[in-house]
């Protein structure tokens, strides 16, 4: 079950993200601790990462790259990511497609 916190009147869902650079692939790798969890071929370096993240987001969730930002954890694994124009259950079904 993923932390997920969904605000309507700002049309908005925030959720936690793990994050694990170099990976041999991008890809969600399921939910660790109420966390996404997001594989990453991009190095933790110079916020490559970072928008790697975003980008790999907005594109399984078919939302340009502005609507995904990140809250906070811009310098760990552990992130909160802010997600425009979504629901909940479209972020859930990420973990069933990946599955």
């Amino acid at each position: 079950m993923l932390d997920l916190k969904q605000y309507p009147e700002k049309g908005t869902v925030i959720l936690a993200v793990r994050v694990q650079p170099r990976a041999s692939r991008n890809e969600v790798a399921g939910a660790v601790g109420g966390a996404l969890k997001v594989r990453l071929q991009a190095p933790a370096l110079e916020d490559r990462a970072n928008e790697a993240l975003c980008s790999f987001l907005a594109a399984l969730l078919k939302r340009p790259k502005s609507a995904v930002r990140i809250l906070a954890g811009e310098r760990s694994r552990n992130k909160r990511v802010e997600i425009f124009g979504v629901s909940p259950g479209a972020i859930e079904a990420l973990l069933q497609q990946e599955a």
